[in-house]
């Protein structure tokens, strides 16, 4: 009996592509799916410490929704660095003028915070509208 744990070589590797329409669904759930197929957690030979994850496409971000009262109560801050930098932004506003952010930084938010999660974050497109220019790379639809 063979008590040794697989672990996937990098040539090993399948890379597919997968579309999730976020329309009318949450900004959250959208999110957490994208992080999952990025970072490859619904594959059996799942690896943590490689990068296995598939290509994301999400579109029409425009028409995602904000469960509660978070359109008017969240806040998205940066800061410049410098004294008083401090920006802030409602999230209706951010979901108004810019929703690939908005779903960016939510999908970012639940990938690992490290060389790993950075490298799996390039794998994601966001589309504000139904169109996309990846129609090449023949992408799945991808429910949940």
């Amino acid at each position: 009996m063979n008590n040794t744990t697989y672990s996937v070589k990098k040539n090993e590797i399948e890379r597919k592509w997968y579309i999730i329409d976020a329309e009318n669904k949450p900004l959250g759930r959208v999110a957490t799916e994208a992080a999952k197929l990025l970072r490859g957690k619904h594959k059996p030979t799942f690896t943590p410490n490689m990068d296995v994850g598939d290509h994301v496409i999400i579109i029409n971000c425009d028409k995602v929704i904000l469960t509660g009262n978070k359109l008017n109560q969240k806040i998205y801050r940066h800061h410049s660095g410098y004294i008083g930098g401090m920006k802030e932004t409602v999230a209706k506003d951010m979901l108004a003028n810019k929703p690939e952010k908005a779903m960016m930084l939510a999908v970012k938010g639940m990938l690992p915070h490290n060389s790993l999660g950075r490298q799996s974050l390039k794998k994601l497109r966001v589309y504000a509208g139904s169109e996309h220019e990846n129609q090449a790379q023949k992408p799945e639809i991808w429910n949940f």
